[in-house]
């Protein structure tokens, strides 16, 4: 019996591997994400059992055997799966029974779910709470300190104009001078930290001309040595988003790369599409990946779980405002953006959905 695709679409949007599987044991059904984790293809797999296109653990297959046979179900974690490519997956393993009168002639249900993406999942959740308590901190900080600011650099002027009239006036002009400007460098700051929260302005955009603006401006910043590679899919659709805010993650991200390789390095721009993908507890058919790789020195690995906080700076001068702007905009687009860094190569991988969940 072949189960036509139609007939398990719902399936097809779940981040965890499920197959179905007949009276035989032989698969009738495996929804993309069972194909990305075992590596196989849908029509490779069909008509053959699960020992046919992997080694199973002993416990895998008698929880099958027994929920054909006694019709118990399963649930099992950490249980080991080789494919045959010889990659050895760890693996939280669930069996259902099924009636084969209601689904099908199916008897089996396995659900397939890697130990690995579970806990990025529960580590990106709390990473998430935690930078968003952080933000709002930082924000009411920033609110508090505009006023006082203000008035700090209101009286300067004041006591600026008033010095004016004294015979000494020039050298203690100096004085008002750095007050007034140090106070308009944190009210730059204070704005900075405030400005990711303005109202996105959403209209269709072509991320290859947002990487192309990306790459003049680093272009013409970082002259010389920097070399700025292309990788892209030009095939990948484009998608609704605040070009602005996209420039300006993007931006932020690659010129961090090119100030810490004090712009003599290489920077490589990708793009990719990826189907069936989860995002922020989201899953979405489509999606668009872009990496920023550059051969830099890497992240100080005292910092990289905390490089996404407000006023966090592995360079000396750095306002540590970079990545969390970034990070704010990509969230607004329902994206994800995590860092893979090493010395020699540094990786920061952004997701944006192409349609909404």
């Amino acid at each position: 019996m072949n189960v036509t695709h139609a007939s398990y679409a719902g399936l097809d949007l779940l981040a965890s591997a499920v197959l179905l599987l007949d009276a035989g044991q032989l698969i009738r059904y495996i929804n993309p994400a069972g194909e990305n984790l075992l590596a196989v293809s849908g029509r490779a797999i069909t008509g053959r059992t699960l020992a046919d296109v992997c080694t199973c653990s002993t416990t895998l297959q008698a929880a099958l055997d027994n929920g054909l046979n006694n019709n118990w179900g399963y649930t099992g974690q950490n249980i080991q799966l080789r494919r045959s490519d010889g990659e050895l997956l760890h693996l939280n393993c669930t069996v259902t029974p099924l009636r084969p009168d209601i689904a099908g002639g199916m008897r089996l249900l396995l659900e397939l779910q890697p130990i690995e993406h579970h806990l990025a999942a529960t580590r990106e959740e709390r990473l998430i709470e935690q930078q968003q308590a952080s933000r709002e901190l930082i924000r009411n900080l920033a609110h508090e300190i505009k006023n006082p600011l203000g008035g700090i650099r209101g009286a300067a002027q004041l006591l600026e104009h008033e010095l004016a009239h004294l015979t000494n006036a020039p050298s203690l002009k100096e004085y008002t001078q750095v007050i007034i400007k140090e106070a308009d460098r944190l009210q730059d700051l204070m704005q900075r930290l405030l400005t990711p929260h303005r109202a996105m302005l959403p209209t269709t955009v072509n991320i290859h001309e947002i990487l192309e603006r990306v790459r003049s401006l680093l272009t013409a910043e970082f002259p010389g040595s920097l070399a700025i590679a292309r990788d892209y899919d030009t095939s990948l659709p484009e998608l609704v988003g605040d070009r602005e805010q996209l420039i300006q993650a993007v931006l932020n991200i690659a010129r961090n790369a090119a100030q810490a390789m004090n712009g003599d390095g290489e920077i490589v721009l990708r793009t990719r599409a990826l189907r069936q993908v989860t995002l922020a507890k989201k899953r979405y058919r489509l999606a668009l990946e872009i990496k920023v790789i550059d051969n830099g020195p890497g992240i100080p690995e005292d910092i990289r779980e905390r490089m996404f906080y407000p006023l966090v700076s592995g360079r000396e001068g750095g306002s540590g405002l970079g990545l969390t702007i970034a990070q704010n905009f990509i969230q607004h687009h329902h994206g994800t953006i995590d860092c893979s860094s090493r010395p020699g190569n540094t990786v920061f991988t952004l997701r944006l959905p192409v349609e909404q969940a």
